[in-house]
């Protein structure tokens, strides 16, 4: 039986701000077996090469129809809703604000 695949967008990076990366969607293989620590370096490694395969689509049904095209058993992820928090820099200074400046 072949291995099934994910299909989710890639999340955005928590080092930086922007959405870098995060606007494709991703085909990538769950674990075909455990990780095993290698006796001689101590390195986690598997037999498991489908787990170094992921391939990028610019749209959740371009990664569908290649899943369905190569006969690989696949499950979408849909992504969590963005939420953006609204921000203002004059509030860092607002009378009466509920906690300290630490500047």
């Amino acid at each position: 039986m072949p291995q099934l695949a994910r299909i989710f967008v890639m999340p955005r990076s928590h080092m930086q701000s922007g959405r870098g990366r995060s606007q494709g969607w991703t085909l990538a293989y769950e674990p075909g077996e455990r990780q095993r620590l290698d006796p001689l370096m101590g390195w986690a490694g598997s037999g498991d090469t489908n787990a170094q395969v992921s391939l990028n689509f610019d749209s959740k049904e371009d990664a569908i129809a290649y899943a369905e095209a190569n006969g690989i058993p696949y499950e979408v992820e849909e992504p969590k809703p963005v939420r953006i928090k609204a921000k203002v820099y004059a509030d860092n200074f607002r009378f009466g604000r509920p906690e300290n400046w630490t500047h």
